[in-house]
């Protein structure tokens, strides 16, 4: 009889051979990887954009307080205009303005007006900020806290020190005052940046959570959340907290064209970067836009070049709107409604045109069938 293992058994004997599988695994796998290999791998797998993630971060959250502490946390003057009535070589007017001068450097523009009645138009206009008038031996400051709270104390202050310095009498008087709900003057930033904030986080969680909307249904969707999440920032500060007394249906479309606006720079950002999307939005909006919005930190406060910019940005321009709107209803511009409009025709415009390279929407086919 034969003592050799039939053909057959010796090969299914091999298919099960513990050490020859094992031989096979560490022959495939115990290979050392190249670097070529390894940082394909990495390129290929979620450590990538999440080391990206953090990194672009940290640097967000350093210019964050950088951008705010910058232009809101020491304020200084920059460029004041303040109209002058009657005649400005008259003794105490002419010491009061050389000091006043003196202790804003630089800042104060003085103006010459005829009448009490034209400087007035003139601060309803937002041209002006301050009137001053010599009155017998004293003289008058008027302030408008509306155009500006922290201008409008900044004049207070340095008005009366100036005052006492130079010999002469002051009086400070709040012209256009505040509303009683708002003695700071913040409230038309926050209702602002509320909009923003909700307007391009909106467009996120579309983005997410209704990812299948084609770019006429996007759109739309857009202005559904704009006008329902305008209508509850308005209701909550005047209805419900009566922080402002607001014109209602003006404010509510301001607001809501602002947040659509947001929304759709988002939308148009998503559709030419893709997933960063969220940088440029965030830059633009939050880091830029917001600080220089004027809300906060009046325009003649900021350091010039972002006073300038704000005003061409959605945040100042819905600020600016909000405000004329609150406090010089019938001195209305123009301007601040046509930089949110053409933001928002802009943005949807790029959209609409490259909407085929928008991560969203659905097949055609699948619609049907739905």
């Amino acid at each position: 009889m034969s003592s050799e293992t039939p053909e057959p058994e010796r090969a299914a004997g091999a298919a099960h051979d513990p050490s020859h599988e094992s031989h096979e695994r560490h022959g495939a796998h115990g290979r050392v990887r190249t670097g070529a290999e390894r940082w394909h791998a990495f390129k290929k797998g979620p450590f990538l954009p999440a080391t990206v993630l953090v990194l672009i971060l940290a640097v967000a959250a350093g210019l964050f307080a950088g951008s705010y502490t910058y232009t809101m946390a020491n304020p200084s003057p920059h460029h004041i205009p303040a109209a002058v009535v009657g005649d400005p070589a008259t003794p105490q007017l002419k010491r009061f303005v050389v000091g006043l001068d003196e202790a804003l450097p630089g800042s104060l523009k003085v103006t010459s007006y005829a009448t009490e009645a034209a400087a007035r138009e003139a601060v309803e206009e937002q041209r002006e900020f301050a009137v001053l008038r010599a009155d017998g031996r004293k003289v008058e400051l008027d302030v408008s806290g509306a155009s500006g709270a922290s201008v409008a104390q900044l004049l207070g202050e340095a008005g009366t020190k100036v005052g006492e310095a130079a010999g002469v009498d002051v009086e400070v008087k709040d012209v256009k005052p505040l509303q009683k709900g708002d003695p700071r003057g913040l409230a038309l930033f926050y209702i602002s940046l509320a909009a923003v904030i909700i307007g391009f986080v909106g467009a996120i969680q579309l983005s997410v959570h209704a990812r299948g909307l084609n770019p006429a249904e996007r759109i739309a969707f857009h202005v559904a959340y704009s006008l329902t999440g305008a209508f509850a920032i308005a209701a909550v500060v005047d209805w419900l907290l009566g922080a402002l007394d607001l014109p209602f249906v003006q404010s509510w479309l301001i607001l809501a064209l602002t947040m659509f606006t947001s929304g759709m720079v988002f939308t148009m950002f998503n559709t030419l970067m893709g997933r960063w999307a969220m940088l440029p939005t965030w830059g633009l909006m939050v880091l830029l836009g917001n600080p220089s919005s004027g809300g906060a930190v009046s325009w003649p406060l900021l350091p010039s070049v972002l006073g300038h910019i704000g005003q061409w940005l959605p945040p100042g321009a819905s600020v600016n709107a909000q405000h004329t709107a609150v406090y010089f209803q019938g001195h209305q511009h123009v301007f601040p409604y046509a930089v949110l409009a053409a933001w928002a025709v802009g943005s949807c415009t790029v959209f609409w045109v490259w909407r085929h390279r928008h991560p969203g929407g659905r097949e055609k086919g699948a619609a049907h069938a739905a």
